[in-house]
């Protein structure tokens, strides 16, 4: 195998701009490659990009063998910029690393360590024994947020938690006997279908199901096939056959969570409708969250957003899972009969939280977003 070439002159300038390039690129891939993480890879050389790669869905082909394909033999003596530390062992597909040895890469600037116990420096490591120059950090911050699901579920076995809420201007989220209404306009539901696009999977509990009757899909123009795994929350596994998310199970994955002394009669029921059901210990009828989210994690789930109702949305940040949140506010008012946001905690248990901190403010429309995220 040939030596790879002198390494090129930098440019920092250039660097933060290859690098941004490649999150952006890495960002197409959000929802769906799991359980890969998106990542994004440019190949550059004397300043023209000769490749562009991100992680195609179900995690493969991985970002950098598609940049490097897309360079083929002008890759020789070029720079590699990737969002992730790239991959050393053998999975599904050969490690990235030997593609980059093989095309002659003379440098590789990555923005972030992998922790998979399986990467975890060794493809770095990999890369300099074969001569090639390796540099790290650079856009470290944005690639963190951009690999938050990733970085979660090595590091604690659970995915990253989104708790997505709506609220009215007198901090309801639905009518007296937890009736359903619109609480927020057309340009904010458009950004939470947009927010499901970049999801692995999305969650509720069986009381929306039962009151809603969601669809839990991603309804923007052209995009329904980026529809994430819809995820309930049954401890009884009482889900009605008719409802939305149980008939249309054999077109979106549909999963569902039932106590472990749920009927495995209702079990099988569901089965045939094409429901996947898992078993958590329950306690007063309430779920082990904790869990659930290693269960998920397991089969892969990287990135979940909770779009459950109060009691869901309440039992998350009881039990300190939730690292970030979009809550949409609403200008008009439901009443005090209306049922409140969080059960039985504050709204500010969330918004004034010592774990979590404000990080932006926005109108979508005539709503406001505010997003915080974990500390």
């Amino acid at each position: 195998m040939n030596a790879p070439a002198a390494p090129p002159d930098t440019d920092p300038v250039l660097d933060l701009r290859f690098m941004q390039l490649a999150l952006a690129l890495g960002r197409r891939g959000l929802g769906r490659t799991w359980p890969n993480p998106a990542v994004g890879a440019v190949v550059v050389k004397d300043g023209v990009i000769l490749g562009r790669g991100w992680t195609q869905p179900g995690g493969r082909p991985h970002a950098e063998t598609e940049a490097l394909k897309r360079a083929g033999k002008a890759a020789r003596g070029a720079t590699l910029y990737a969002t992730l530390e790239p991959c050393s062992h053998q999975g599904k597909t050969p490690p990235c690393v030997d593609a980059i040895i093989r095309a002659g890469i003379a440098r590789v600037v990555s923005a972030l360590d992998d922790p998979n116990p399986e990467v975890a420096g060794q493809g770095y490591a990999k890369l300099r024994e074969r001569g090639i120059a390796v540099e790290t950090g650079l856009c470290a911050d944005e690639a963190a947020q951009a690999h938050a699901g990733h970085l979660r579920r090595m590091r604690e076995g659970r995915p990253q938690v989104l708790l997505k809420l709506a609220v009215s201007i007198d901090g309801k989220a639905g009518l007296a006997g937890r009736k359903p209404t619109a609480i927020t306009g057309q340009e904010a539901r458009a950004r939470v279908h947009l927010m499901r696009a970049e999801t692995d999977a999305i969650l509720v509990g069986v009381g929306t199901v039962l009151s809603d009757d969601p669809h839990l899909t991603c309804r923007l123009p052209g995009m329904q096939e980026r529809s994430p795994v819809r995820v309930i929350l049954d401890a009884k596994l009482r889900a009605p056959l008719s409802t939305s998310v149980v008939s249309t199970a054999r077109e979106v994955p549909t999963w569902a969570f039932g106590a472990t002394g749920a009927s495995p009669v209702a079990e099988d029921i569901l089965k045939s409708k094409g429901v996947e059901v898992f078993r958590a210990e329950a306690k007063d009828g309430s779920l082990d969250l904790a869990q659930v989210l290693k269960t998920l994690a397991e089969r892969g789930i990287t990135r979940l957003m909770v779009e459950g109702g109060p009691k869901v949305a309440a039992a998350f940040v009881a039990a300190d899972l939730v690292d970030d949140v979009a809550l949409f506010r609403s200008q008009n008012a439901i009443g005090p009969d209306g049922i409140d946001v969080l059960e039985g905690l504050p709204l500010t248990a969330l918004t004034q939280s010592s774990k979590l901190k404000a990080v932006a403010s926005e109108a979508i429309g005539a709503d406001i977003l505010e997003t915080f995220e974990r500390v």
